[in-house]
């Protein structure tokens, strides 16, 4: 993997998009800051919709590795860990099925906005697992 570039996609929520967006922005930066090429970005509505969208992507043959998006503020029910648990625990099996690393930047449950906005840099550590995992065992 080492010889040729790492092509990298991204899937990540529109909701709290002011959050998601910056968190995109960081991802893109980071992958070109680490050699790695983000040749794809989709959107989805939601975090429960992202492993729909990395199923269709670890399809490709064009596509390394993926970086997951998401911030799941804390509501007033549990909504917000129903939804992160089956996100997180989906796309750990989508990763194992083919076998192709996901970068894990979802954040929550149980934060606030605030802590979202804190936690955009979780994007980095997203991509920087992505890659590195690639480069060992593609």
């Amino acid at each position: 993997m080492e010889n040729k570039k790492l092509k990298l996609a991204i899937v990540a929520a529109e909701f709290n998009y002011d959050i998601t967006r910056a968190m995109i922005g960081l991802a893109k930066e980071h992958a070109k800051f680490l050699g790695a090429e983000v040749t794809e970005t989709i959107l989805v509505p939601g975090c429960f919709e992202i492993p729909f969208a990395c199923k269709n992507m670890l399809k490709r043959k064009d596509i390394d590795a993926l970086v997951a998006l998401g911030s799941v503020i804390e509501g007033a029910t549990n909504h917000d860990e129903l939804v992160a648990q089956h996100a997180a625990r989906k796309i750990m099996d989508l990763a194992l099925e083919y076998n192709k690393p996901i970068g894990f930047g979802i954040t929550g449950p149980g934060m606030s906005r605030l802590e979202g906005h804190q936690r955009i840099k979780n994007a980095k550590s997203a991509v920087e697992s992505a890659v590195k995992l690639a480069r060992k065992f593609n």
